[in-house]
């Protein structure tokens, strides 16, 4: 994830200049009614209102962004409906807990029969763009509900968004995991790293199923079956689920090609014969239904790698997703027939190219592959490394090669660059940006978008299918009902429209959202409201964050952070020394000196005007409106504000004579930047309920 620089001054804008809003009839009006509310910038021309609805404004917004990700205890309660269906015997429960609202989200499903339930798939997601977050997970507190019935967790393949919420999940929850023996490998690799990182304390169960034999198990009272399918990592699979009522496929994610290069085509005469017996529902994969005719094979792109290898004078680099071992072995193919060596780099492409290896999916001569650190004493002419960051992630291996950031190559002018691979949908700038730094390079870039304008064949092909491919599945399933899943609601209704072209009843194509559940029987299905659902976030360490806290990151991400600390003589209510005023991520206080000089300024007067005339807390909230209005009347922006106040007592207080400080609202040094501000936030909530008759008094 990228990640924010913190700096211990940022520099702001120009400052605006003052008004004279204390002159005249509407200025002294503004005055009155400041004053009418406690403190009063001397000379603003900016009314508290607009500054505390700017201050809200802000909040709202950043509120908004943490919604987006808001877990199942902090999300908006779903409205309640007349017509939730409350009887559940005799019908099967499908509840989505992730994956319906985009591509590549944390996809989740439940299937539930009185007292036996599975988990199909437990994904996260990693296109999130919050400060210090890596990614999300579904937030699993459903299953708190039924805990007791869970029976197993089936996967249909080793993308992160499909496997990546397990090692979170399952250690609550505990429960078989059961999918294709390189999924489970990406899962047991998982689970690994995060003993290794965090500490997790769990050793799944892991039970390899055997797809090629059409094997399958009972998980209580249902049977499940693993049907192969292509996709862009190796031994996917949709997952089959005999019930009471009937059969339900989930396909995962797929595409119908006859020609992969590790020749396990999907197979289609197993699906068939699972439509020919009957299949309640179908729910599948939806990414790329506006996308006309069929994804090509794989195999196409042998020739294209070939090509730019062959011709290629330098050293080598090609970027791709680390989890198509396909694309990894052509690669290899190109190099073995060029006579170079082979280096992988980047941490997911080590791990994925490991498993494959170690179960023999990836087949790579022997003497072909080097470790990295040996590249630069290699001929130019004989090197070639497979790496990732095709899509400009910051960090990954390609973007620390362009920066001069690796620690053992860097891209220099004359060598080839192979971006395998188109954007993703919504990472469009990040993969233009890192095109335009390949290219201020003066390397040979080659990518697939730009393949003709680049003189050389295609070089990617997606995993998912296409509308014909779409089309396909319909046909040879041949379910009664029909239900799109993940790719968002645009992608999904698509296909949904695309089912009633092709015949399906309108009725019998189900449109379903995260969070809610539906029930089926043999005949009919029908809404059954929604459960708890959202999403946890989960930060680089692998600690789930609170909600608060990202959204207090939001703000300060906006609009810094301004502390101020006053001491107070007790008596006379006039400040012993200088105020002490610290930004950070607001203005570079060197370059507006005016503004300090001013706040400062009004800190004083504050202090005279109200402190001997409130009790204590009530002082520090309308300081910390007061400093809100000052600085949004200076520059237009409102800042977290913590104000801290230190009172001096008089004589004998301390027991000794001497005077006693007393500091009220002081943070504790190993106390953090968000901790403060919530912890304000909640005084202020807190003081202004009080003074509306509403709370208590605040200790």
């Amino acid at each position: 994830m990228e990640q924010q620089n913190q700096q211990n001054n940022q520099h702001g804008g120009g400052k605006p200049k003052r008004g004279n809003g204390g002159s005249g009839r509407n200025g002294q009006h503004r005055n009155n009614q400041n004053q009418q509310s406690g403190l009063s910038v001397s000379g603003s021309n900016v009314s508290r209102g607009a500054a505390v609805r700017a201050q809200r404004r802000v909040q709202a917004d950043a509120q908004k962004i943490a919604n987006q990700y808001a877990s199942a205890a902090t999300a908006p309660a779903p409205e309640r409906r007349a017509n939730v269906i409350a009887d559940e015997l005799g019908k099967l429960k499908v509840t989505f807990l992730g994956g319906q609202g985009g591509i590549g989200e944390q996809n989740m499903q439940v299937v539930e029969w009185q007292d036996d339930a599975i988990v199909l798939d437990c994904g996260n997601n990693l296109d999130v763009d919050l400060p210090g977050i890596n990614y999300t997970v579904s937030d699993p507190s459903y299953l708190e509900t039924i805990k007791h019935k869970i029976r197993g967790y089936v996967v249909s393949h080793g993308h992160l968004d499909h496997i990546g919420g397990l090692k979170h999940t399952v250690p609550k929850f505990p429960a078989p995991i059961y999918g294709s023996r390189f999924t489970l490998g990406v899962v047991q690799k998982t689970f690994e790293d995060a003993i290794a990182e965090t500490g997790l304390d769990f050793t799944p169960e892991l039970n390899i199923m055997n797809m090629d034999g059409h094997e399958r198990l009972k998980l209580g009272i249902f049977t499940v079956e693993l049907v192969r399918i292509t996709h862009s990592v190796p031994e996917a699979a949709c997952m089959v689920v005999d019930t009471p009522v009937g059969r339900i496929i989930n396909t995962g994610d797929w595409r119908l090609d006859p020609e992969p290069l590790d020749d396990h085509p999907t197979d289609a005469e197993r699906l068939r014969q699972l439509g020919d017996e009957g299949v309640l529902l179908l729910m599948s994969d939806s990414c790329n239904t506006q996308l006309p005719g069929r994804t090509p094979t794989e195999s196409t792109l042998q020739d294209s790698f070939h090509d730019v290898i062959a011709r290629a004078e330098g050293r080598v680099f090609v970027a791709l997703f680390s989890s198509n071992m396909n694309r990894v072995q052509m690669t290899v193919n190109a190099a073995v027939a060029t006579g170079r060596r082979v280096a992988l780099d980047g941490r997911s492409m080590m791990s994925y190219a490991e498993i494959a290896v170690r179960q023999g999916i990836l087949k790579i001569p022997k003497g072909t592959v080097l470790p990295m650190r040996e590249m630069p004493s290699v001929p130019d002419e004989q090197v070639l490394v497979i790496c990732t960051g095709g899509q400009g992630e910051p960090g990954a291996a390609l973007q620390r090669m362009a920066e001069g950031e690796h620690k053992h190559i860097k891209l220099r002018e004359g060598d080839t660059v192979i971006v395998s691979s188109s954007p993703i949908p919504g990472n469009e700038v990040r993969y233009e940006r890192i095109g335009n730094d390949l290219a201020a390079l003066g390397v040979h870039l080659y990518r697939h978008p730009t393949h003709e304008v680049d003189g050389c064949g295609p070089l990617h092909v997606s995993g998912h299918a296409r509308r014909d491919e779409y089309r396909e599945m319909l046909h040879i399933i041949r379910p009664k009902y029909f239900l799109p899943i993940y790719a968002g609601t645009l992608n999904r209704r698509y296909y949904a429209e695309m089912a009633v072209e092709e015949g399906w009843p309108r009725k019998n194509v189900i449109m379903a959202k995260d969070g809610e559940t539906i029930m089926l029987t043999q005949d009919s299905w029908e809404r059954a409201g929604e459960v708890p659902h959202g999403s946890l976030l989960v930060d680089q360490t692998g600690s789930v964050v609170n909600g608060i806290v990202v959204k207090d990151r939001v703000l300060l991400s906006e609009g810094g952070l301004v502390a101020v600390v006053i001491t107070v003589d007790k008596k006379t209510g006039n400040l012993l020394t200088s105020p002490d005023i610290i930004s950070r991520g607001f203005i570079y206080m060197r370059d507006n000196e005016e503004i300090m000089t001013g706040l400062r300024n009004e800190l004083r007067r504050a202090a005279q005007q109200r402190f001997k005339r409130v009790d204590l807390d009530r002082f520090k909230a309308e300081l910390k409106d007061h400093i809100t209005h000052f600085l949004f009347e200076q520059t237009n922006r409102t800042p977290i504000v913590i104000p801290v106040v230190n009172v001096i007592g008089g004589k004998g207080e301390s027991g000794s004579g001497a005077p006693v400080a007393k500091t009220v609202h002081q943070s504790e040094p190993t106390r953090t930047t968000e901790e403060l501000a919530v912890e304000q936030e909640k005084r202020f909530q807190a003081m202004r309920a009080r003074l509306l008759g509403e709370g208590s008094r605040i200790d």
